[in-house]
């Protein structure tokens, strides 16, 4: 069963499983009180149906499966590690999880099969994103990496290129947080370092890096404009412009246009919904 055309998910590694919202009327849809999913390893396949990786729970850290329309898990899997970000593909042919080891591993869906696993980071995965066929992940050991997917899925291409990934950034002095891509083969990502760092995934480099007051976890981008959040620790959601037409790497905080504080708490993942207008 297909979703409501707009819908909000929120998800809880402690309380609550994962719930969805009608974003048109505030209605609550469903909720999956069996999930415990942490940030970043919830996705939607395709409009299709939900996977979730859950937290670890002593020696077990299964994903989990869900329908749209039935709160009971549909279908569990059971990877070798507990994984730690979670996407699909936007036909939702493939799921690519990042695990606790610095591994990724790349799921074909119809079959379930574990089609590569390659390791990545010296550290866990803690986020994930497409561009294209470009698969970029961001690690706790401040690393982001950015492969190609048509080389990693061809075992020949594979053994034949000097290096997997086609840019190594290690300019975070911390774990990496989040990281988002949007039109332009632009990618931004969050770190516990009090940066958001914005890199051309065309030239394999840092165009700027953004300071900020408080730890950011979690970046999104708004594809109308050349603006992004990044949610603070502080409770803060920091409204900021890229300022990507600067030529030469720089590092200032006076592109942060304001910030909306409306929470006491971290903000730990934020995503950015389709304008919605009234049926007159």
């Amino acid at each position: 069963m297909a979703p409501p055309q707009q819908l909000v998910l929120a998800a809880s590694s402690t309380d609550a499983g994962v719930a969805a919202w009608d974003l048109r009327t505030g209605a609550e849809a469903i909720r999956h009180r069996t999930c415990a999913s942490r940030p970043r390893a919830l996705t939607v396949v395709a409009g299709r149906f939900l996977a979730a990786s859950q937290a670890p729970a002593g020696n077990s850290a299964p994903i989990h499966y869900y329908h749209w329309d039935k709160p009971q898990v549909a279908v569990k899997s059971f990877p070798v590690e507990p994984i730690r970000a979670l996407i699909a593909d936007p036909e939702g042919s493939y799921l690519i999880g990042g695990g606790i080891s610095g591994d990724i591993f790349f799921w074909e869906v119809a079959s379930g099969e574990l089609l590569v696993q390659w390791h990545a980071h010296y550290r866990a995965v803690r986020c994930l994103a497409l561009y294209d066929f470009l698969l970029i992940s961001g690690s706790e050991d401040g690393s982001i990496k950015v492969w190609d997917l048509l080389t990693m899925l061809d075992e020949q291409s594979r053994l034949e290129a000097k290096t997997q990934h086609i840019y190594s950034f290690n300019q975070h002095a911390l774990p990496v947080t989040d990281v988002a891509c949007c039109h332009g083969a632009i990618a931004v990502s969050s770190s516990e370092d009090h940066t958001c760092k914005i890199w051309s995934l065309s030239e394999g480099r840092m165009l700027r890096s953004i300071s900020f007051p408080s730890i950011t976890d979690s970046v999104a981008l708004d594809p109308r404009s050349h603006i992004f959040y990044a949610g603070g620790r502080d409770g803060k959601i920091y409204v900021t412009a890229m300022g990507i037409d600067v030529t030469s790497p720089s590092s200032d905080d006076s592109t942060i246009n304001g910030a909306l504080d409306d929470h006491r708490f971290a903000y730990s993942l934020l995503s950015l919904a389709p304008l919605i207008y009234p049926v007159m």
